[in-house]
């Protein structure tokens, strides 16, 4: 038997804190540059300033009807965008529409702009069976829209500002849900997820009915497996397996490489056979910390454990690409081989109940954070202290294509110190203005996360304003032509300038002095004769 021995140090507060430097301000580029702050390892800023959701009038009811706190990066907001009882997946049409899946109506509503007013909201399509994933899908001249339901797929065809679901085809069909006569109504996990690749070949993925069985795995399809079709529905396939609930399915950016995030089981037995007495004992700390869920790269042919292997996050190697564990309950003689298994790349706090996935790649999300992925764990019920309800991001390293460490983008669905929760977050899009939408389940939510760049000052090498610029923070600092602080507008070639509210900015003739002149808040369409074209240092206080 292969046993690994337990850290002892539990496997909590993976989240790493970044701190915040500054680019240097002589930074060349073509036009125009802008100061932004970034931070230390090339990690953009984490959730790490309370900031109250704003909530339109008409909305406020509960949980809305206290005000509420959200955690996000600097120089976020975030704000209610609408409420939408049982919001779970969403999609962006190609003209800026929001599609969100509503299972427990058995309806896909549409989400409108609607100027200063709330967004106008009106149902898409009725009738299905607890939709639930949305992918629009562009093949030669036609774009689909691809719903699906708990027992087959559908796809409609979409034409730019379309209000209702038209030309419905039924693509798959015979999947199995509570409906299928040999599970007797029972099917824990029966909504579906899809996703499609670059090739139009449709995944979709059939999760367990069960925490753990084994009956799963052997059913015809088999569930804890995603199956491949061609985007018509033709030629199913196995693609994967051993994978419990896989809800988010995702393709990188410019590949065919299909990610997931997996729920991982609840109530797992303790699986060594030590010294602690605890072996094939369920204990609640240890619980608490396995199995880990997964977010992981599948590939075709691929089988990730479930039921039989479980990661473990307790080894050197933390997280990132964990050996197995045999499982007590199914797997405690080894008769299933866990090192032949397709290990994970990358494990999440266990019972954080990952669900949607959305590559930020592509997107108009600020660049700061557009080489990354999120992940919306929805939060646990199987743990004493309650984890996830939280947006995760992970960097990406396009070198190396792997993922780098978790940090929190969006946070405080739980009140730490009464451990209410009064959020669930279930799925993220990139709406075209670049505000990240998040769907809500629990509160009936779906937030708007707003990125406002930090107040800059700003020189210009002509008057009014015009002409090639430069940017600095309002942080206190001193700028001089002969460091090569302004070679961007070039050296004395200062005539206009925009000072933003609280900052105060002194310009001289030259590095040691001369004519000075102090500039509060305001636009200065010219900085005066006296100062034109001869200013080598800046002061902004």
């Amino acid at each position: 038997m292969d046993v690994y021995p337990l850290n002892s140090t539990q496997m909590l507060g993976r989240i790493l804190s970044a701190s915040l430097v500054s680019l240097i301000p002589s930074v060349t580029c073509l036009m125009s540059l802008q100061v932004f702050p970034t931070a230390a390892f090339g990690q953009p800023p984490a959730a790490s300033v309370e900031t109250k959701v704003k909530v339109p009038s008409a909305m406020i009811s509960k949980p809305f009807n206290t005000s509420r706190y959200l955690k996000v990066p600097p120089n976020f907001s975030i704000s209610v965008y609408a409420r939408i009882t049982n919001a779970r997946f969403m999609a962006v049409a190609p003209n800026g529409d929001l599609l969100v899946s509503q299972p427990s109506s058995n309806k896909v509503l549409i989400v409108r702009p609607n100027g200063s007013k709330d967004p106008i909201i009106s149902d898409f399509v009725t009738g299905l069976r607890k939709p639930h994933d949305i992918v629009f899908h562009k093949i030669d001249n036609t774009t689909y829209i691809y719903i699906s339901e708990t027992n087959q797929i559908n796809r409609f065809t979409y034409n730019t500002g379309d209000l209702i679901a038209k030309n419905r085809q039924i693509v798959v069909t015979g999947l199995p849900d509570s409906s299928t006569p040999e599970l007797g109504g029972v099917y824990g996990h029966e909504l579906k997820n899809i996703a499609l690749d670059a090739n139009h070949k449709l995944y979709v993925s059939i999760a367990s009915t069960c925490n753990a069985c084994k009956e799963d795995t052997v059913s015809t399809p088999k569930r804890g497996a995603i199956y491949q079709y061609n985007a018509d529905g033709t030629n199913q396939r196995l693609f994967a397996q051993g994978l419990r609930n896989a809800e988010g399915l995702a393709f990188l950016p410019g590949t065919n490489d299909l990610w997931v995030v997996v729920n991982n089981r609840d109530q797992i037995a303790y699986p060594f056979n030590d010294s602690s007495g605890n072996y094939g004992k369920v204990i609640p700390s240890y619980v608490d910390n396995h199995p880990p869920d997964e977010f992981t790269k599948v590939r075709d042919g691929g089988n990730y454990g479930w039921p039989f292997c479980n990661p473990n996050p307790d080894t050197s190697t933390g997280f990132n690409n964990m050996p197995f564990d045999r499982d007590y309950q199914f797997n405690a003689n080894g008769s299933v081989n866990c090192n032949a298994m397709d290990r994970i790349n990358k494990g999440i706090q266990a019972h954080s109940a990952p669900l949607g996935l959305t590559f930020l790649q592509n997107t108009n999300f600020p660049s700061l954070y557009s080489s990354g992925v999120v992940a919306a764990l929805h939060g646990s019920w199987n743990r004493q202290k309650k984890t996830g309800s939280r947006i995760a991001y992970f960097p990406w390293n396009s070198t190396t294509k792997t993922l780098g460490e978790e940090m929190d983008l969006v946070s405080g669905w739980v009140v730490p110190t009464t451990q209410e929760v009064w959020g669930k977050p279930v799925d993220m899009v990139v709406d075209l203005q670049g505000n990240l939408l998040i769907s809500d389940d629990s509160s009936g939510t779906i937030y708007k996360l707003s990125y406002t760049p930090p107040a800059q000052v700003k020189v210009y090498r002509d008057a009014n304003l015009t002409g090639v610029s430069q940017s600095f923070p309002t942080s206190p600092g001193v700028y001089k032509a002969n460091k090569g602080d302004l070679n961007i507008v070039g050296n004395d070639t200062i005539s206009s300038l925009s000072v933003p509210p609280g900052t105060v900015v002194r310009v001289c003739q030259n590095e040691t002095g001369g004519r000075c002149r102090e500039f509060s808040a305001g636009d200065y369409k010219y900085v005066g004769a006296d100062l034109d074209n001869i200013i080598s240092f800046i002061e902004v206080k």
